[in-house]
This record gives C-alpha cells, sequence and structure tokens, in this order.
C-alpha cells in the first residue's frame, strides 16, 4: 500500500490497466504487419463486404498458413469467395489472391532488403507513437497525484512515492514494447 488512504492508488491501477492495454494493441499492430511468413493475424483487419454487411474475414471463413509461404482462406460460404478475393485485392496488403472455387490462396512473396527495412523503419515508428502516447499518461496521472497534493488530501512524501511507482510502470511497459520492436525487427530481417 502505496498511501494511508487507499483511494489515492486508484490513479496508478487505471495506469496500470491504460500500459496493459497499450502494450497489447502495440502487439496485434505488430502482428498484422507483414513480415514475409505467413501469420492468418496478417488478416485480421481485412472486412469483407458480406450480405450487405462489412464482416472480418476472420469470422466468415477458416485462416491457416500451411507453410511459411501461404494462406489459404477457407470460407464457410463457399459464395463468399468472390467478396473475400475482391477485399483482399482492393487492401492495402499488397497480395494476388487465387481461388479454386473452394478456397482462397494468398502466396507471400519473399521480402526485399529494402523492403525489409522500410518494414523496420514503420515498426520504430509505431513503437516510438506508442512511446511517447504511454508518456502522455504518465504526465496526466503525476498531474492527477499533484492536484490531490495541492488539495491537501495527499503529503509531499506520498506524492513522490506515487512518482516514483508511476515511472516504475512505465518503465515496465515501455521494456515491454522495446522488446516486441526487437524481435520484430530480428523477425524481419531473417532471410
Amino acid at each position: 500500500m502505496l498511501f494511508q488512504n487507499q483511494e489515492n492508488e486508484v490513479y496508478i491501477k487505471d495506469m496500470q490497466e491504460q500500459m496493459d492495454k497499450a502494450v497489447s494493441a502495440f502487439s496485434g499492430d505488430l502482428a498484422s504487419l507483414r513480415a514475409g511468413r505467413a501469420n492468418p493475424r496478417l488478416l485480421d483487419k481485412l472486412m469483407v463486404e458480406y450480405y450487405g454487411t462489412m464482416t472480418p474475414v476472420n469470422q466468415m471463413a477458416n485462416i491457416m498458413c500451411p507453410d511459411p509461404r501461404t494462406i489459404v482462406i477457407s470460407p464457410w460460404d463457399v459464395n463468399a469467395i468472390k467478396d473475400i478475393m475482391k477485399a483482399i485485392q482492393a487492401s492495402d496488403l499488397g497480395l494476388n489472391p487465387s481461388e479454386d472455387g473452394k478456397v482462397v490462396r494468398l502466396s507471400l512473396p519473399i521480402l526485399t532488403e529494402e523492403r525489409r527495412k522500410d518494414l523496420v523503419k514503420s515498426v520504430k515508428k509505431m513503437c516510438e507513437e506508442r512511446k511517447v502516447a504511454m508518456r502522455n499518461v504518465r504526465r496526466d496521472c503525476i498531474d492527477e497525484y499533484k492536484a490531490l497534493k495541492k488539495d491537501g488530501k495527499i503529503t509531499e512524501n506520498e506524492l513522490e512515492v506515487a512518482e516514483k511507482e508511476i515511472q516504475k510502470v512505465l518503465d515496465n511497459a515501455t521494456n515491454k514494447i522495446d522488446a516486441m520492436t526487437k524481435d520484430k525487427e530480428n523477425e524481419l530481417m531473417e532471410v
């Protein structure tokens, strides 16, 4: 317990939840980034117009990766194949689908060195953007505690303890994001 009054810990707990969500969202963003290796999560954001409604492809088909360079989409309704093909071609995935009447196949080309470096740059940019957002959350949380101190609800010592705890929460989340970024960079540069 950091404070005499447990109600004062609510801001740190809220910040911890926000940091956990940021790390989780960053992990999802990295998973949907094409790294040259087939991954079903690559299609997580692909929306297909299905009977007049935009539907995520992973909710209307089984997605498998039989080998490192191929994604196979098996729709539960074979009539949706044409819609899935259109959605893939219209997306920014840069993939050309092929179909055989029952499944849609996506062959992932080998990434060039230049494309790999571009992807690493974009991963670093995403990482920095996430870190800036997390630092803004830290600033807001510290401001809340400074307001509590100003109102006389916490002491100067409790404010210092809160600031140290807030920094620990931020450092922990930042370390997780840095580790995920490094792993993704290694995956992208792997030939």
